[in-house]
């Protein structure tokens, strides 16, 4: 028997590409390098994307329908192409982002969203590029703290690669889950799919380059942490709590999950969020209602920087209902307080990053 291009393609043409009804030869998915040594053949399959959840499959069936349309003697060799590039490895998915900065809290309630929504708009302010990712993929509010909540996100072409484009909005660019899920449905995602989902955010979109990448992280610990410890070689980590003791024994875990030996990603110091509240009509009134200087003395035991403390004022909560974060006006007592908390985090991580050696990323082993 002679094997020549034609054959192999006739029977390749009886393979469809699930999903579609077009087959493989239709579907122009067999590469140009198909080559024949006489009774074997060798060639590739060019997919959309790598990985392809019917890549397996796929193979199996073009092998298949050779042996059955031509002999079973045919050695057959199936390569994978894929159309877009391959995604960046873990560790080099930021190439143009200097310092990433996650901003996380041991409990929900703290206002941790908040915190790192003001303390982008403030980096940003200061003349820093600035992104910020909102990593809470169970709950995303970003986008309602920036007013983005009907903005479309629309992807571009760049080496070979579709990326999304970051909405861009107070200097701040900005990508969140909540873009690509209806607001009003709960995201009933398995932790893979929340992992993937967060995968894209990270390395499928055009962040470009940045003097600081700020990560709205989850409450707690979970599949989320890893996912980006796995993924991104953190530069530190800023603690978010109230002064409520129950407040501070979570952010303690905090602490400790980035501690870790296995993590070791460095902490930049601790917020106090909810410090005191302090009325409008009394501006040089303080009223500690969770407690007084619970987040200062934690500090100074876990021996890290207190960095700023952030009153309760009701503009902050308007501020963020109204997509305008309270760090916009540089004049009002909370948009001064964020402000000193960027020159505060700038300060740790200009120390940071001339005291340590940069952060590695989690192994998948280690995990």
């Amino acid at each position: 028997m002679t094997l020549y291009p034609k054959l192999i393609l006739d029977a390749l043409s009886t393979v469809r590409y699930p999903g579609t009804r077009r087959n493989l030869v239709e579907a122009e998915m067999i590469d140009d390098d198909l080559r024949i040594d006489g009774m074997a053949v060798s060639f590739s399959i060019v997919f959309p994307k790598l990985p392809d959840p019917f890549m397996k499959s796929v193979i199996k069936a073009a092998e298949a329908a050779i042996h059955t349309y031509i002999s079973p003697d045919v050695s057959v060799t199936v390569g994978t192409k894929s159309l877009q590039a391959a995604r960046p490895e873990p560790g080099k998915m930021l190439p143009g982002v200097r310092n990433i900065i996650a901003v996380s809290s041991g409990k929900g309630g703290v206002g941790k969203s908040t915190v790192a929504a003001n303390l982008a708009v403030a980096l940003s302010a200061a003349g820093y590029e600035t992104g910020l990712l909102d990593a809470d993929i169970f709950g995303p509010s970003q986008p309602k703290m920036f007013g983005l909540e009907n903005a479309r996100i629309f992807a571009e072409e760049k080496d070979g690669r579709q990326l999304l484009i970051p909405a861009l909005k107070y200097g701040v660019k900005m990508l969140s889950i909540g873009f690509f899920v209806n607001p009003d449905t709960a995201t009933l995602w398995r932790g893979g799919m929340a992992s993937n989902a967060l995968k894209q955010l990270i390395a499928d979109a055009n962040w470009g380059q940045l003097d600081y990448l700020v990560l709205d992280t989850p409450p707690g610990t979970s599949d989320i942490h890893l996912t980006l410890l796995q993924n991104l070689a953190i530069t530190g980590a800023v603690i978010v709590s109230t002064p409520q003791q129950v407040a501070l024994a979570d952010a303690r875990k905090g602490i400790d999950m980035y501690r870790n030996e296995k993590v070791n990603v460095p902490i930049l110091g601790l917020v106090e969020n909810m410090a005191w509240f302090t009325p409008a009509e009394l501006p040089e009134n303080r009223y500690y209602l969770f407690g007084r200087g619970g987040v200062e003395q934690l500090a100074e035991k876990m021996q890290v920087p207190l960095l700023g403390q952030i009153p309760i004022v009701q503009s902050i909560c308007e501020s963020g209902d109204d997509g305008e974060p309270a760090a916009l006006k540089a004049e009002t007592l909370t948009g001064r307080a964020f402000r000193t908390l960027a020159r505060a985090v700038v300060e740790a991580v200009e120390k940071r990053n001339s005291t340590l050696p940069p952060t590695e990323i989690v192994g998948m082993k280690q995990a």
